[in-house]
């Protein structure tokens, strides 16, 4: 992964251990592509909150949606947010309990959200979210209805100030660490796609499709 020197604002530049910085767009892409799963951080009332949503990247904006009724949606829409995405990749065992870290990727985004108001346009990227998880699927659901989409807030957020830090390899021992008889290394962690099992009433002849069959064993 390609590492630059310069973030694209004061706010994103990574200062501790800055060596672990990525600021090039394919590597934070490459991070937001990996895991949907995001967090929120916003102010509602004066105070700060946290909401884990799914993210999904299209160009360079991020998405997210969720219930019009939603709080943190209402906080967020218009507003200055902080989006963070996070990949645990392992567990760092060094040979002294300061030196244990963990092998990650994880990206950070500052802006504004801005709410896709447009009905058409609303529907075509909640399908594009449905169709990027399950490439097939959307062909094969009923279509969402008008009240479906009324119900329904997506907010859209520029990557445009944005830094991402990322960690691998092995543990970073003192030098006269090495000489000490402790084991040390990497535990690497992975997410494992389980097999799929069908909600009990599904019609007669209904079979699990290959999108599904497919899906993260790529």
């Amino acid at each position: 992964m390609a590492r630059e020197t310069k973030a694209p604002s004061e706010r994103t530049r990574v200062k501790r251990t800055n060596q672990r910085a990525v600021y090039d767009r394919d590597g934070i892409n490459a991070i937001l592509d990996a895991q949907p799963l995001c967090h929120i951080g916003y102010l509602r009332d004066g105070h700060p909150f946290v909401t884990p949503t799914f993210q999904w990247r299209e160009g360079d904006r991020v998405y997210f949606h969720g219930s019009a009724a939603s709080q943190a949606l209402r906080a967020s829409s218009n507003a200055d947010i902080c989006l963070t995405v996070s990949c645990l990749d392992g567990y760092v065992l060094a040979r002294s309990g300061f030196h244990h870290s963990v092998n990650y990727r994880s990206v950070m985004i500052l802006g504004k959200a801005e709410v896709v108001d447009d009905p058409e346009e609303k529907n075509t990227l909640l399908n594009n979210f449905i169709e990027g998880l399950w490439p097939g699927r959307v062909a094969t659901l009923r279509p969402n209805n008008d009240q479906e989409i009324k119900a329904t807030t997506v907010l859209s957020l520029p990557i445009s100030e944005a830094s991402a830090k990322v960690r691998d390899g092995n543990p970073v021992d003192d030098d006269e660490d090495y000489d000490l008889p402790i084991w040390a290394g990497v535990i690497p962690m992975r997410t494992v796609v389980g097999e799929p099992y069908d909600d009990g009433r599904l019609l007669d002849g209904v079979t699990v499709p290959d999108h599904v069959l497919k899906f993260g064993r790529s």
